[in-house]
């Protein structure tokens, strides 16, 4: 049996004043995420607000605890941005 496992991170980004500015650092926590843990992500959300986004990713396993280590793992990563601030963070296995 597959599990899926996604992740949803709503950020605030004080530092950034345009969507230029926005996407920039967005694509470069989303571009880590994937070569670093091989897994799917995408700008989900809040295209349109330079200082807040939303990013989601999804890792599919035949072992729960294999999704949950990996999806664990891609939430350290995450926080550990200084660019973005978290401001919800939403864990849900299938």
């Amino acid at each position: 049996m597959a599990v899926v496992g996604v992740t949803r991170w709503v950020f605030h980004l004080p530092g950034c004043r345009s969507l230029k500015m926005k996407r920039s650092v967005v694509r470069s926590l989303r571009d880590r995420m994937i070569a670093k843990f091989k897994i799917s992500a995408a700008e989900t959300g809040l295209q349109d607000h330079s200082s807040l986004a939303e990013l989601a990713a999804c890792v599919v396993s035949g072992n729960r605890r294999q999704v949950e280590s990996i999806l664990g793992n891609v939430d350290v990563l995450v926080r550990a941005e200084p660019r973005a601030h978290v401001v919800e963070c939403k864990t849900e296995i299938f």
